[in-house]
C-alpha cells in the first residue's frame, strides 16, 4: 500500500505524518507533498523539533502535488477537508483516492461525502455546459451573474452537505510556538495509530 499524505505547503504537517507512519511501519512505502508547495524547502524547523521528542528525525525535502504521484500513491490522506476539495476539483480523476486522515481511520461520514462527490460533480458539469452555451452570447461580467444566479441552488446544496460534515481537520501548527507542534503532533499520533492498525489488519 503506497500512502501519500497531503497538506499545503509540505513543511508541517503532511510532513510530520509521513515521519510518525515510516517510524511506526518502517517497511511502508509513504511518501508527503503540499497542493502550494515549493520544490526542496527543508521541513519546519519546529516540526522537526517536536517529532525529536518522540526520538524520530526527519530529513525531509518539500515537493508539490503532481499527476505523477497521485498515479503513484494508493491512498492518499489530507490533512483537512479543504486540502481534499482542492484535490477533488483540481485533480478529479483520483477521487477515488482521498480521505482526510481522520476519515479514513473513523469511516463515519461515508454517505455524506458520496453525497458531496455528486453535488461536486453536477456543479461542473452544469457550470461547464452553461459556459460553453453561453460564453459567445453574453460579456464576461453578466456571465459570471447569469452563471452565479444558475448555480446557486446546486451551491445552497452543497453548502449544506458540506455543514453536516464532521471536522476532520488536523489543526494547522504554522507560524505557531513550539507547544503548538506538539499539540498538532500529540493529535496526528492518535490517528496514525489508528492507521497502523488498519494497513496492518
Amino acid at each position: 500500500m503506497r500512502i501519500l499524505f497531503v497538506c499545503t505547503g509540505n513543511t508541517c504537517r503532511s510532513p510530520m505524518a509521513e515521519a510518525l507512519l515510516k517510524d511506526k511501519m518502517p517497511d511502508a512505502e509513504v511518501q508527503s507533498a503540499g497542493i502550494f508547495a515549493g520544490e526542496n524547502q527543508r521541513a519546519n524547523q519546529k516540526a522537526v523539533e517536536a517529532l525529536g521528542e518522540y526520538q524520530i528525525t526527519m530529513n525531509h525535502s518539500s515537493q508539490p502535488v503532481t499527476e505523477k504521484i497521485l498515479h503513484w500513491a494508493d491512498i492518499i490522506l489530507t490533512m483537512t477537508t479543504q486540502h481534499k476539495q482542492s484535490l477533488i476539483m483540481e485533480y478529479p480523476n483520483f477521487q477515488d483516492k482521498y480521505f482526510t486522515l481522520k476519515e479514513y481511520v473513523s469511516e463515519a461520514d461515508k454517505i455524506v461525502w458520496n453525497k458531496l462527490k455528486k453535488a461536486y460533480a453536477e456543479y461542473e458539469e452544469k457550470r461547464s455546459l452553461f459556459i460553453q452555451k453561453n460564453q459567445h452570447k453574453l460579456d464576461n461580467t453578466l456571465l459570471d451573474q447569469k452563471l452565479e444566479k444558475h448555480l446557486n441552488d446546486d451551491l445552497q446544496k452543497i453548502k449544506q452537505l458540506e455543514a453536516n460534515l464532521i471536522n476532520y481537520d488536523i489543526s494547522d501548527p504554522f507560524g505557531g510556538e513550539l507547544r503548538i507542534y506538539q499539540e498538532t503532533l500529540t493529535e496526528m499520533d492518535k490517528y496514525i495509530d489508528l492507521l497502523q492498525k488498519k494497513l496492518t489488519k
